[in-house]
């Protein structure tokens, strides 16, 4: 029995649908080295642009659950150089705690940050670039 019918089994015995786009979220895990839910998200909207970011979640928060795979140690900022004003940022911690901050929220968090590490006095922040080569720890 190959890794993929594993999984769905298990997945089945766990009372979970194995639909199409499940299945294809399955075989985007397994076939990628993807190492966030936002990526393995921008893969699955490639081939399908009807899934949605919570059934992605949904879909690893299943896959954790019957030990297909390990989130641990997992703590990032998501922030898409495309997002709109109306779409903010996502932050996923390592429990699987989820924030959808609007921009403005984003803002106010990047704002009180620096202030309280000492980088904000009086100035106004005119641009905020998130570039990211690794993991934020």
């Amino acid at each position: 029995m190959s890794r993929k019918e594993q999984i769905i089994e298990k997945l089945k015995e766990n009372g979970c649908r194995i639909t199409k786009q499940r299945r294809m979220l399955i075989d985007i895990i397994l076939e990628n080295d993807c190492s966030s839910c936002k990526e393995i998200f921008y893969k699955a909207s490639k081939a399908d642009e009807k899934i949605g970011v919570a059934t992605v979640y949904r879909m690893i928060n299943a896959l954790e659950e019957i030990g297909a795979i390990s989130r641990k140690n997992m703590y990032k900022v998501e922030y898409s150089d495309d997002c709109t004003a109306q779409e903010g940022c996502l932050i996923v911690l390592d429990d699987n705690t989820t924030y959808h901050l609007s921009q403005g929220n984003w803002d106010t968090v990047v704002r009180e940050g620096l202030k309280q590490c000492g980088y904000l006095k009086n100035q106004k922040i005119t641009k905020i670039v998130v570039k990211r080569d690794r993991p934020l720890l």
